[in-house]
């Protein structure tokens, strides 16, 4: 029987990889990557060699059967993101919903847990964490207006990632919501880099305090339940 490990990498800060998913990439016999050029940064420093397939948003029928056919060969293989846990607001999710319902495909998937900025951010937060709402990305264009009022109407924490390039719009659009106006935020700008930030207050106050600043670098974005 074949494997699949589900490997979590380092969000920034390579020293946050594991020693267990070392191991792993070191023993499997190829790793899965959403983008090969950034596995493979991670790979060289590490010093390990190891074959590389990519699988992404755009991957094709052709190139999940190719994936498929390895593990039918009994290859075992590790599964990577661009950063953090595969599968959590990744292509790699896709990926596993197609190993799982090809019942010719005998493969036991194993999870190697690590780095994810959610719950990096959740961490910091001073929130409620016992129970949260996860997002993922907010909407481009359509749906935003449905998506800020999910936000507004939870009884818990809310987290969710943005783009450098939403980032402005989204603190603009919160801070003019009548019900997340006055929400305490924490925004989390470039977790685990050199120039990680956090932010906290709310919309408003964040983008008096930040402004262009936060236009820089990938951002994770936790909403209180109340005001203060």
């Amino acid at each position: 029987m074949s494997k699949l490990f589900v490997v979590a990498t380092p969000i920034g800060n390579l020293e946050d990889i594991s020693q267990r998913a070392l191991r792993i990439l070191r023993e499997v016999d190829l790793i899965v990557a959403e983008d090969t050029r950034v596995t493979k940064k991670i790979l060289f420093h590490f010093q390990i060699e190891k074959p590389l397939i990519s699988y992404h948003h755009h991957s094709s029928q052709k190139e999940v059967e190719k994936v498929l056919n390895l593990l039918k060969e009994g290859k075992d293989i590790a599964l990577v993101t661009d950063a953090g846990t595969p599968g959590i607001s990744d292509p790699g999710g896709k990926l596993l919903e197609e190993v799982l319902k090809t019942p010719e495909l005998e493969v036991e998937i194993v999870p190697i847990p690590g780095p994810n900025a959610a719950v990096a951010a959740l961490s910091i937060s001073g929130f409620p964490t016992d129970r949260f709402l996860f997002l993922g990305f907010s909407p481009h264009k359509k749906g935003r207006k449905t998506f800020f009022q999910k936000i507004a109407d939870s009884e818990h924490t809310v987290v969710f990632y943005e783009s450098p390039h939403r980032i402005i719009k989204t603190l603009k659009e919160m801070s003019e919501h009548e019900e997340l106006k006055n929400r305490q935020l924490v925004v989390a700008r470039e977790l685990t880099k050199k120039f990680e930030t956090i932010y906290r207050g709310t919309a408003s106050e964040i983008l008096s305090k930040a402004g262009e600043e936060l236009s820089k670098g990938e951002l994770t974005i936790a909403v209180n339940t109340t005001t203060r």
